[in-house]
């Protein structure tokens, strides 16, 4: 099955099965290694990309059902010499160990910070009506889909509110 998609900016055709799950077009396909296969079934959030704007797991969805669609990688987010604020913010807080969840973690939070800016509400926000509160419990909760085994969480959490201009209080 032939999908069209626009990958890092670049227009991409692949051609294959239907049953093929976007994480294995971009790394089988396209050879965009960034983003990680983790637990395969949707657990752990290392296979974290951005499609049209919103996070999703790439294990979890078929490519084919993305025809047309804008997807960013950790590829598409910046290079080793132009490192987006969030990849540079995670290497000066040591927000990484391994770095295996990296890439889901860097793709989860620039989505976290676009909702976050757009006033969206997560599960721990006190009044939904009212613009969220920009703070560590938020920050947690929106990104509990993406886990660290590692435990580097509190060290991902400072790269955050660096990269979002905040510190922690």
């Amino acid at each position: 099955m032939k999908t069209d998609l626009t990958v890092n900016g670049r227009t991409r055709t692949i051609e294959a099965d239907p049953r093929t799950t976007l994480l294995d077009a971009l790394r089988i396909h396209l050879g965009l290694p960034g983003t990680k296969k983790g637990c395969d079934h949707g657990q752990c959030g290392a296979c974290t990309v951005i499609v049209e704007g919103r996070r999703i797991n790439s294990c979890l969805s078929l490519a084919c059902m993305h025809e047309g669609d804008d997807v960013v990688t950790i590829e598409g987010l910046g290079t080793p010499g132009a490192l987006s604020d969030l990849q540079k913010a995670f290497v000066e807080h040591d927000g990484f160990q391994c770095g295996f969840c990296t890439p889901g973690q860097i793709c989860s939070a620039t989505a976290m910070l676009a909702e976050f800016e757009a006033g969206w509400p997560s599960h721990v926000t006190g009044d939904v009506a009212a613009d969220p509160e920009f703070s560590v419990e938020e920050i947690a909760e929106r990104m509990s889909g993406n886990l660290c085994r590692c435990s580097a969480h509190p060290n991902i959490v400072d790269a955050i509110l660096d990269a979002a201009g905040r510190a922690r209080s």
